[in-house]
């Protein structure tokens, strides 16, 4: 879908999608409880697949409106050559990955895109070393073996993602296990979410000096919960507000464990004139920070290395679209500039790159030029009703479909 978008000044209110970071863990910690009811689900493309996944592995699932019902999935009693597609999402591959560990069966993941490229050097070592099988082939992987608890070495610089699948996954094992983090961690918010979610349904994980201390033999309780608001997505809608507009973004809890729960921070800081800052812990910010600082003087990001193993390159498809707004941009392994430079309407037709938060940080700066977007249609993988959005904020544009 290609959308042009009009020159246009955002005000009005406007409420933040639900946090697809939290319903992924709100979702598969209900699945592993009797019958446990979550409520504020958006079905963005991600939650579709999780949901799609905790069907296939064995949990009853029932949609009504925004609202999840589920429970009954025993990862121990996973069905033989169960196949579950993950879609385009590295929060479901990674979280669910290592419950299919547990049944001693074999287990086949697929997905789209670039997921199946993306690291997973952390899961086929444990394996490894434990005596699970992992075959990867032709987009899929295979896994068979039955996991057994101890000690789990895990480096803190790779995604947290890889911490969240063993929380979820090691309090059912009859042994007691510790994950013991290796050198500096990062994307620590993230974990937080994640030990929050579990207490919630009666997990109990032990923070220690070392990592995690997990004892075996937990059982997941049945709950009824809310997802609250997203901060990374609502990051886009605020942003408005550094370009001239007046918006106000509603339904975001202001004591949320989010990480990205610091663009607001960061925000205010570029806003008044800092112009270096870390992206380390909340790299899903990093797009709409590059577009911000190109609009308004540029500026200095560092801890940018997990950007080029997201759904695109990060860096590299922020740099090729900004270059045609005549914004120049320095990439290097782990650090990014955006030059300062005067905002330019793009001669030529943007790129998505198959990546949500690449079209909204488009989107953003298309607002303050007009021009047209190729391949907008990504936005449907964590923020399905973007342009409905934006659209009530007197955002003026319109689709190939529309025309």
């Amino acid at each position: 879908m290609t959308v042009t978008v009009n020159k246009s000044l955002a005000f009005g209110t406007v409420s933040a999608p639900p946090s697809k970071s939290d319903a992924h863990r709100c979702l598969i910690a209900a699945a592993m409880s009797q019958g446990s009811r979550i409520k504020n689900v958006a079905e963005s493309e991600d939650i579709k697949a999780t949901l799609n996944c905790l069907k296939n592995l064995g949990a009853k699932v029932e949609i009504k409106g925004d609202t999840v019902y589920l429970g009954g999935l025993n990862p121990f009693d996973i069905p033989e050559n169960t196949l579950i597609d993950c879609g385009e999402s590295g929060s479901t591959l990674r979280f669910l990955l290592p419950l299919c560990w547990l049944s001693d069966k074999s287990v086949t993941l697929t997905g789209r895109g670039r997921l199946m490229e993306r690291p997973l050097d952390v899961y086929e070592e444990i394996c490894e070393n434990r005596g699970v099988s992992f075959t990867r082939a032709d987009n899929k992987i295979t896994v068979c073996g039955r996991l057994t608890g101890g000690e789990f070495r895990v480096r803190g610089d790779i995604s947290s993602q890889f911490i969240t699948g063993l929380l979820f996954t090691l309090p059912l094992l009859a042994e007691d296990s510790k994950i013991v983090i290796v050198g500096n961690l990062e994307s620590e918010p993230y974990i937080n979410m994640t030990l929050s979610t579990l207490a919630f349904f009666g997990i109990k994980i032990e923070k220690t000096d070392y990592g995690y201390y997990i004892k075996g033999n937990q059982r997941y309780v049945a709950r009824d919960l809310t997802v609250e608001g997203d901060y990374s997505n609502a990051a886009f809608l605020d942003a408005f507000n550094l370009l001239g507009g007046k918006v106000d973004v509603t339904g975001l809890k202001d004591d949320s464990l989010q990480g990205d729960k610091i663009y607001r921070l960061m925000f205010e800081q570029l806003k008044s004139g800092i112009k270096s800052f870390d992206l380390a812990n909340c790299p899903d910010l990093a797009p709409v920070m590059f577009a911000l600082s190109a609009a308004l003087g540029g500026a200095k990001f560092t801890g940018t290395k997990r950007l080029k193993i997201k759904e695109s390159d990060r860096a590299e498809a922020m740099k090729q679209e900004l270059h045609k707004f005549g914004i120049n941009v320095e990439v290097s392994e782990n650090s990014v500039e955006v030059k300062a430079g005067e905002l330019k309407a793009p001669e030529e037709i943007l790129c998505g790159h198959n990546d949500h938060r690449i079209v909204m940080s488009l989107v953003l700066l298309l607002t303050l030029t007009g021009g047209s977007i190729e391949g907008a249609e990504a936005v449907s993988k964590s923020f399905p009703d973007f342009f409905e959005k934006i659209k009530t904020l007197n955002i003026g544009f319109v689709t190939d479909e529309t025309r």
